[in-house]
């Protein structure tokens, strides 16, 4: 893979957006994407959604107040995503999540994820070799999840981000420097027993509102760039058909709460043009992303994304998963299909994920997770 100015690496790291979006009319790019890549093999199996689904150890990404309904002492987990196979074999995503309950209301949570962009050769204009930089990216988060109620938890978590491109340099000259930034997410989930034909079924809802926090700049403040700070709602159920056998099934809405560009017919904004939409404060960002795409309504729909699923469960050992997740065609143009299984024996939890692309040439086809998780209640 090779690279020479900021803005190509800076598109380099935006790609899981954009792979599928050359042709599209108005997408919204951030820096640090990996945020919102889902990043274990649950609810990536089901179409990329898990705000509202039961709870389980990976709820960090997702919704960390689910964490709250958690029965378990303890619990870990490890993923890992080879990314973008279709084009590299030196991308991957790795992924750290951890819960603790202090107590029967409050649980302390913490992942870390690891995005690894392989090595890079830098070339100079002339195509003659400069040298090779190793880009990576990484987030830790806490968060503290409460019981409000019964049937109703909310959360909050911190999270600290750091992107480093490498050894590169700016189109000006200038050396490019680590990003770092700060960005908190706040969630609520509601969880509620009820009764269908005498059995007994779950239902779900869930919001997160993640990623905000401070703009990320990569030349030490002379330009700063977007966080891809994210509106995730959703709802689910999960359905006893009798002592051994449960369906599940979710929907899930996702809005980047990302000012909208407004560019010209050729897809470009002018300089100042480019000033104004990065001036724009973090706070006054989120407000107008819901109201100040160019076409009007119609085009803040289509920044809409939709995933679902369905799950079966037998037995809380075995677990089959299958979903879909659509973007509009202008928006970043991401279709696919996904599907799941999960073993689960004793205090040991392994689960698989894999995504069929609908579109040929998909940058994201045949992507597959691996996670495996402990139960480690059991032992403590």
């Amino acid at each position: 893979m090779k690279r020479t100015t900021k803005a190509i690496a800076i598109a380099m790291l935006a790609l899981p957006w954009t792979a599928a979006a050359q042709d599209s009319n108005n997408p919204i790019n951030t820096v640090v994407p990996f945020l919102n890549i889902s990043p274990e093999s649950r609810g990536s199996g089901m179409g990329d959604a898990g705000v509202a689904t039961l709870p389980d150890i990976n709820s960090q990404h997702w919704n960390p107040a689910k964490y709250a309904f958690m029965t378990s002492k303890a619990g870990a987990s490890f993923s890992v995503t080879p990314w973008l196979r279709q084009l590299v074999s030196d991308i991957n995503l790795f992924y750290v999540a951890g819960y603790y309950r202090i107590n029967k209301r409050s649980t302390a949570s913490a992942s870390l994820r690891y995005f690894s962009l392989g090595e890079i050769t830098y070339i100079d204009e002339m195509g003659n070799e400069l040298y090779t930089g190793d880009p990576n990216e990484f987030a830790i988060d806490a968060a503290y999840s409460l019981m409000l109620s019964k049937s109703f938890s909310g959360a909050i978590a911190l999270r600290y981000i750091r992107s480093d491109m490498g050894s590169s340099t700016t189109e000006s000259g200038e050396d490019l420097v680590p990003g770092n930034a700060f960005a908190a997410d706040v969630a609520f989930y509601f969880k509620k027993n009820i009764a269908i034909d005498r059995n007994r079924a779950d239902i779900m809802a869930g919001i997160n509102i993640s990623n905000i926090g401070s703009k990320i700049s990569y030349d030490e403040g002379t330009t700063e760039e977007f966080l891809p700070a994210n509106l995730r709602i959703g709802a689910g159920i999960m359905y006893e058909i009798d002592r051994y056998n449960k369906i599940g099934a979710t929907i899930e809405f996702n809005k980047l709460l990302v000012p909208t560009p407004d560019r010209g017919e050729d897809g470009s904004m002018d300089y100042e043009e480019c000033h104004d939409y990065r001036s724009t404060s973090v706070p006054a960002s989120i407000f107008k992303s819901f109201g100040d795409a160019p076409g009007g309504a119609k085009e803040e729909l289509r920044e809409i994304t939709i995933g679902g699923g369905l799950e079966y469960v037998y037995n809380d050992m075995f677990s089959l998963r299958g979903g879909y997740f659509h973007e509009n065609e202008y928006k970043g143009n991401r279709k696919y299909a996904t599907a799941g299984v999960g073993i689960k024996y004793q205090m040991l939890n392994v689960e698989a994920s894999y995504l069929i692309a609908t579109q040929s040439n998909s940058a994201l086809a045949n992507t597959i997770r691996i996670t495996v998780g402990f139960d480690l209640g059991k032992i403590l």
